[in-house]
C-alpha cells in the first residue's frame, strides 16, 4: 500500500505540473506513435522488456507468456498512453482495476 501511495502521490505531482499542456503533448505523441512501423513498435517492445528485466529481473517470474502476448501487452500499453491523454478519468479507472488485479495475481507492488 505504501508503494502505491507513493507511486499516485508521483503521478499527481508529475500531472499538476502539466496541468494546461496536455493537448500539446497528446498530438506529439499520437504523431510519434502513429509513424511507428510494426517493427519499429516490435523493437520498441522488446527494449521496454529488456529494460525491465535489467532493473527488476524478479519480474521475469510473472512473464511466463509466449513473446507475441508479451508484444501484444506492450502495444497495449503503448495505446493505454496515448488514451491516458484522451480519456484520463476513464484511464485511472482502468489502471487501477490492472493495479489491483496483479495484486491479486501476487505481483509485488514494487513492480509496479
Amino acid at each position: 500500500e505504501v508503494a502505491w501511495n507513493w507511486l499516485w502521490e508521483n503521478v499527481e505531482r508529475l500531472l499538476r505540473q502539466q496541468l494546461g499542456r496536455p493537448r500539446a503533448h497528446q498530438k506529439a505523441l499520437e504523431k510519434f506513435i502513429g509513424s511507428l512501423q510494426q517493427e519499429q513498435l516490435t523493437t520498441y517492445c522488446r527494449d521496454q522488456y529488456k529494460r525491465f528485466f535489467q532493473l527488476a529481473p524478479s519480474g521475469q517470474d510473472f512473464f511466463k507468456q509466449s513473446t507475441t502476448r508479451l508484444y501484444f501487452i506492450a502495444e497495449k500499453i503503448v495505446e493505454m498512453t496515448v488514451e491516458m491523454y484522451r480519456t484520463p478519468k476513464k484511464m485511472v479507472e482502468e489502471l487501477s482495476g490492472l493495479g489491483l488485479r496483479h495484486v491479486g495475481y501476487g505481483v509485488p507492488t514494487e513492480l509496479f
